[in-house]
């Protein structure tokens, strides 16, 4: 998910490390946030990998800035990851999220509709964050711990809005690349 992040903020244009993490922390929130501890080795390793460059510009005060940008190669890498991303990136909702910011920059619309219909496959199956002692999932109306259930009643409502958005944007950019 840091890697994606990262090389979909560089996509749009050169920033300074700093300005990187801000970013990256907006996107993630407080749910996952970054630490300067996972984000530089992630930046060095990228860079020798040639992903991204690092040059310096001169700062504010006497220590130059590094501004960080990707390479061609990075752009393809990026392109790559949003075309075809891992399973987790499908099933977990805030990585998807982190797919879905920067599916724009995957610039085939079928491919994009294509990574959608994966998410909906996912949230269309049945699941739970409870099950039976045979292993179906528990709905929210079987649940009789109010906790429980509220979770369920949420879970219901967002996963609705969500395939709601598939549905109506899948449609949308599948009616644009028609021919």
């Amino acid at each position: 998910m840091l890697t994606l992040a990262i090389l979909g903020f560089l996509h749009a244009e050169p920033l300074h490390g700093y300005e990187l993490k801000s970013r990256i922390t907006g996107l993630t929130g407080h749910i996952r946030p970054v630490s300067d501890g996972a984000l530089y080795p992630a930046l060095t390793r990228l860079e020798k990998a040639g992903l991204l460059l690092r040059r310096s510009e001169p700062g504010s005060g006497a220590v130059p800035r590094q501004v960080l940008e990707l390479t061609a190669e990075g752009r393809a890498e990026l392109e790559r990851r949003l075309a075809d991303p891992a399973e987790v990136e499908i099933s977990d909702q805030i990585r998807f999220f982190t797919v879905a910011a920067f599916l724009d920059r995957l610039a085939d619309p079928v491919r994009q509709a294509a990574v959608l219909r994966r998410r909906l496959a996912f949230l269309e199956a049945p699941s739970s964050f409870f099950y039976d002692a045979a292993g179906r999932p528990v709905s929210a109306e079987q649940e009789p711990n109010p906790f429980r259930r509220g979770m369920l009643l949420v879970a219901r409502a967002s996963g609705a809005a969500e395939r709601a958005w598939l549905t109506e944007t899948i449609a949308a950019l599948e009616a644009s690349s028609a021919p």
